[in-house]
C-alpha cells in the first residue's frame, strides 16, 4: 500500500464527513457507487461458549439490520429530507463525523480498496429538550472503488457498538 494511495483515501474518508456535516446530501451521494450496498446490522449481547473461546464481534451480529439500502433508497432518504415531510429532521439534525483509526488494504482488484475506520458522529436537534441528542460509536467496514479515477464508496458495513440504541430515530448518515 503506497502512502499516496492512503492519504488519498483518507482525504476522501474526511471530505464525506465534510459534506454530511454540511448537509450536503447531494454532493454525498455522488460519493457512491451505483451498485452499493449500505448496511447497519444490529447486535446482540452474546456469553462465551467457554475460556478458550475468541471473542469475535461478526458473532454478535444478526442478520436483521437497521439500514440495509442500496442507491436508490439513500436517494429517496435524500429527496425526502427536501420535501418537507421528514418529520425526523424537522428542524435538520446538526451532526459531526469523526472518523480515526483508518486502516486501507488492497481490494479483490487494483482498483478497490477494504477500509476499516472507527467512529463517532454526534447528532443534535431541537433546543435542550431531553433526548434530542445522541452519541453513535463503531466501525465502519468500506469497499471503495475507483469509478473514472476517483474513489467511491461501493460498500459499507457500520457495527455499532451499542446493543441498543436510544435515539428517537435514526434519520442521519454515517
Amino acid at each position: 500500500m503506497s502512502h499516496e494511495r492512503f492519504h488519498a483515501i483518507e482525504q476522501f474518508l474526511y471530505k464525506e464527513a465534510r459534506l454530511l456535516d454540511d448537509r450536503r446530501f447531494n454532493d454525498w451521494l455522488e460519493l457512491l457507487t451505483d451498485d452499493i450496498s449500505y448496511t447497519m446490522p444490529t447486535r446482540y449481547n452474546r456469553l462465551r461458549a467457554g475460556p478458550d473461546e475468541q471473542w469475535e464481534v461478526e458473532r454478535e451480529l444478526d442478520e436483521l439490520c437497521y439500514f440495509e439500502e442500496t442507491k436508490a433508497s439513500l436517494t429517496q432518504r435524500v429527496q425526502r429530507f427536501f420535501s418537507g415531510m421528514a418529520w425526523a429532521e424537522e428542524p435538520p439534525s446538526r451532526t459531526r463525523h469523526l472518523i480515526t483509526n483508518i486502516e486501507v488494504l488492497d481490494g479483490d482488484s487494483p482498483e478497490e480498496a477494504v477500509v476499516y475506520s472507527s467512529f463517532l458522529t454526534y447528532r443534535s436537534r431541537l433546543e435542550g429538550q431531553k433526548g434530542d441528542e445522541d452519541s453513535f460509536v463503531g466501525r465502519r467496514e468500506d469497499v471503495l472503488r475507483r469509478v473514472n479515477g476517483e474513489w467511491k464508496v461501493a460498500k459499507r458495513r457500520i457495527i455499532i457498538d451499542a446493543v441498543v440504541i436510544n435515539a428517537q430515530n435514526l434519520s442521519i448518515f454515517f
